[in-house]
């Protein structure tokens, strides 16, 4: 028994072997003939992919959205941009290609440096722009010839357009590459070609402008080289904005400033919704040489420009409010019982206090004067005599009611609040107790008060649409969806005393002795009521007034602000406006004419007196 186990065992031992030998025999026979297609047949095809051995993902930048007036005008878009590149494993040298290059098209030393800049911090298998914006002759020029030019790609873009340039820079801003810093914050931005905004709505809605990146699957071999690609994805572009701004409105303000301004703004809003239809600051300049790379020389013309055409004066600039500020203290005095619409002054041409005298702008003075008047004809004298009953606190606190010294929130990032002085400012300030020289100087605007454009328009239709706290806004929707209406909470203030307030503004502009009669609009149904200023910017010694020195005879820089603010139509106020003329002079002579014809043209505009 145990001879034949012992053989059954060694048979089926046999048999196993021969099976497992055939198995690997047959595996071999294989795996040989795989090897041998792999070797012979198909070397070509595995030599490739052992050169092209990953697969890189290029990211796409993403499209921006456009940004659009209250009408539906573009006034920010995305446009076709053909460019003309240099691939630098291909080239022999740097020069070289700018050489034959420039046989065919217009290189400048701009952009040649940018090219070399550009070069020392790419991998050479990364393509170098040399130029963008080709027009379509040297588009041609370049194709026709693209055999014989080494190394040189034509691609399409795109790139930041506006339409308007310098007439709507300020509010919609620009757009240009992120600098380190900004590269540090978000890592979208190390995308070629990504642009962000920098200043006005391109700034502030960043974010939602710019939209998501798409990205290029390309098979590259070990070098980097591009061999094909595989797949191209195209992103998301960014939600579209709408502004409360009417272009035509903008073209209209930025003609007549450049008419007769050296540097101004001007702020036209509606009194009810607070959408800001109007906003300028001037000079300006234009966006679009920043969204192509602005060169050495027109930065430094706008760095340069004494007018300082970079800021936008009209939420940035911070000015005396001069005699607009008259309104501000009649109120105060009218809500604190301390005047009344039959209350008068006499005014001599100045006013004393102590040994210090301060003057009324009428050197022989106005004589007797009641509110209305003293608003109509802006006499100095009267609110100077309001100053120690009223005390500036009280000041304060109605300039701060009206919306002064605080940020409106329009939306804008250059804002500035401007300033609203009182006894504990002063003393944090400069370590000096409150004097009533003081209040005296801040019952006219002037001494330590700085108001912005945008809060003196605020002011304005703040006193004209029955007492409600409105605010501006610059934005009206953003994609599809609209910024809520808002419903302003309303003021304390007696309609009386509103009224007498309005009574004056208007006066000041229809009345026989109005300091802005020469620029009432005489088509029946849009006349205006306002308030002209003058801020004193240096301050003329009793020595130079006496040596007949004037305002028009300093330096450019020292002169007078020139102020005018005021509102239309005079039975329903729909619009509110503020001018300001830096260094212009009187507000009457300077401010007050620009706003006639804003004035004038806005109800034009909109005749139908529409409430926007």
């Amino acid at each position: 028994m145990a001879l034949e186990s012992e053989s059954t065992q060694v048979k089926t031992f046999s048999r196993r072997s021969i099976i497992i030998g055939l198995a690997q025999g047959v595996a071999f026979v294989t795996l040989g003939s795989r090897l041998a297609d792999l070797q012979i047949l198909d070397s070509g095809q595995y030599k490739t992919l052992a050169e092209n051995n990953r697969i890189d993902i290029q990211w796409l930048p993403p499209r921006r959205g456009r940004i659009y007036d209250r009408n539906g005008d573009i006034l920010a878009e995305n446009i076709n941009d053909y460019r003309v590149f240099a691939l630098p494993e291909q080239i022999d040298t740097v020069d070289s290609a700018l050489e034959q290059l420039r046989q065919i098209i217009t290189i400048s030393k701009f952009e040649e440096e940018k090219v070399r800049k550009r070069l020392q911090k790419q991998n050479r298998f990364t393509p170098i722009l040399i130029r963008d914006h080709l027009n379509w002759d040297e588009l041609s020029a370049i194709e026709l010839r693209l055999n014989e030019l080494d190394g040189i790609q034509v691609r399409i873009g795109q790139t930041r357009h506006y339409p308007y340039k310098d007439k709507g820079a300020h509010v919609v801003g620009y757009v240009a590459t992120p600098n380190e810093d900004d590269v540090k914050d978000n890592p979208l931005y190390k995308i070629p070609d990504v642009k962000i905004g920098k200043t006005g709505m391109e700034r502030v809605k960043n974010k939602v402008l710019l939209g998501s990146p798409g990205f290029s699957k390309r098979e590259v071999d070990v070098r980097g080289r591009i061999v094909r690609e595989l797949e191209t994805t195209e992103g998301l572009r960014g939600d579209d904005l709408t502004l409360t701004i009417d272009s035509r409105l903008q073209s209209f303000i930025s003609d007549r400033l450049k008419e007769s301004v050296k540097s101004g703004s001007v702020v036209v809003m509606n009194v009810h919704t607070g959408d800001v239809i109007g906003m300028v600051s001037y000079p300006s300049y234009d966006p679009n040489k920043f969204s192509t790379g602005i060169s050495h020389g027109d930065w430094a013309a706008y760095r340069d420009d004494i007018a300082v055409p970079m800021n936008n004066k009209a939420v940035s600039g911070a000015y005396p409010p001069g005699s607009t500020f008259k309104m501000v203290t009649a109120l105060a005095a009218l809500e604190a019982g301390i005047i009344d619409s039959e209350t008068t002054t006499f005014c001599p041409g100045h006013y004393d206090l102590g040994k210090q005298r301060f003057h009324c702008w009428k050197k022989q003075g106005h004589g007797k004067m009641d509110l209305v008047q003293a608003l109509a004809q802006s006499c100095d004298v009267y609110f100077y005599e309001l100053a120690k009953e009223l005390g500036i606190n009280r000041i304060a606190t109605m300039a701060r009611k009206l919306g002064l010294g605080i940020e409106t929130g329009v939306g804008l990032v250059e804002e500035s609040s401007g300033l609203v002085p009182d006894r504990s400012w002063k003393r944090r300030k400069y370590n000096q107790s409150w004097v009533p020289g003081d209040t005296v100087n801040s019952t006219i605007g002037q001494g330590y008060f700085l108001t912005t454009p945008i809060q003196l328009a605020v002011m304005t239709a703040r006193l004209v649409n029955h007492g409600y706290y409105v605010l501006p806004r610059v934005l009206q929707k953003t994609g599809d969806k609209r910024e809520p209406n808002i419903s302003f909470p309303k003021s304390s203030f007696k309609q009386e005393h509103i009224d007498l307030v309005r009574q004056g503004m208007e006066e000041c502009v229809n009345g026989a002795k109005g300091t802005a009669l020469g620029s009432r609009i005489w088509q029946e149904g849009m006349a205006m009521g306002g308030k002209t200023g003058t801020a004193q910017v240096k301050r003329i010694t009793k020595a130079e007034r006496a040596a007949g020195v004037r305002n028009e005879d300093l330096a450019w820089k020292y002169r007078h602000h020139a102020l005018f603010t005021g509102y239309a139509p005079l039975d329903n106020p729909n619009y509110a406006i503020s001018v300001v003329i830096e260094h212009g002079g009187g507000g009457a002579s300077a401010a007050a004419p620009v706003a006639r014809d804003i004035m004038h043209f806005v109800q034009k505009l909109y005749k139908e007196n529409r409430v926007f």
